[in-house]
Formats: structure tokens, sequence, C-alpha cells
């Protein structure tokens, strides 16, 4: 209890300006994608990314960040800490699933454009 903000609260924060700017930078390139890939059967996959992109977001921007942020006022009571991270732990779980939602359609989109590319074809 007493130790849980040093071993928590400084990690989310690095975490969070580093998302921050990871996501504004998904959300241009997965539009920009989309864009160049809107009238192939390649388009699903900004499509895909984008929507999760938009939901892990809203999860993080709407429930995560409030959490976090009462984190980081040093809670000292421990029932509203245990409350607090009980909250937080699945609530992250959805949120690391949707990041494997975004992962694995660019995987997809990869390896799909290099299937239709020929390559590893030994012709």
């Amino acid at each position: 209890m007493d130790n849980y903000y040093l071993q928590f609260v400084p990690q989310v924060t690095a975490a969070t300006t580093f998302f921050t700017y990871m996501t504004m930078l998904m959300f241009i390139l997965c539009v920009a994608m989309a864009v160049a890939e809107w009238k192939t059967p390649f388009r699903w996959a900004p499509i895909v990314v984008l929507l999760s992109v938009l939901a892990a977001t809203g999860l993080t921007v709407t429930v995560l960040l409030p959490l976090n942020a009462e984190m980081s006022r040093h809670i000292t009571d421990p029932t509203r800490l245990r409350t607090v991270l009980n909250e937080w732990m699945p609530l992250n779980i959805v949120r690391v699933g949707l990041w494997s939602v975004q992962w694995l359609a660019m995987m997809l989109y990869f390896a799909f454009k290099a299937l239709a590319a020929g390559v590893g074809n030994n012709r």
C-alpha cells in the first residue's frame, strides 16, 4: 500500500505520454492508409485498426485516465486503492486486447500484401 505510487504511477505516466503521441501518429497514418487503399480489398485493415484505436482511446480517456489521476494523488485508504485497482486491471486487459486487434490487422495486411505481390514464390 505504501509503495504503490512508486511502483505504478511514474510508469503509467510515462506510458501515457508515449501513447498519446503514438496514438496521434496512428490516427494520421491510418487515415492516409485507408485513403490509399480505399478502392482495394486491403482497405479493411486500416478500417479495423482505426476502429480499434478509437475504441482503445475512448476507453483510456473516459475511464482509465480518471483512475490514473486518482492514483497519482496518493490514495491512502487501502480499500479505495483496492477498488480502483480492481476497476483498472480488467479495463486495461480490454485495452490490451484492442491493441492486439490493431497489430493483428496490420500483420494480416502485410501478409496479404506480400502474398498478392508474390513475395516468397520461387518461380
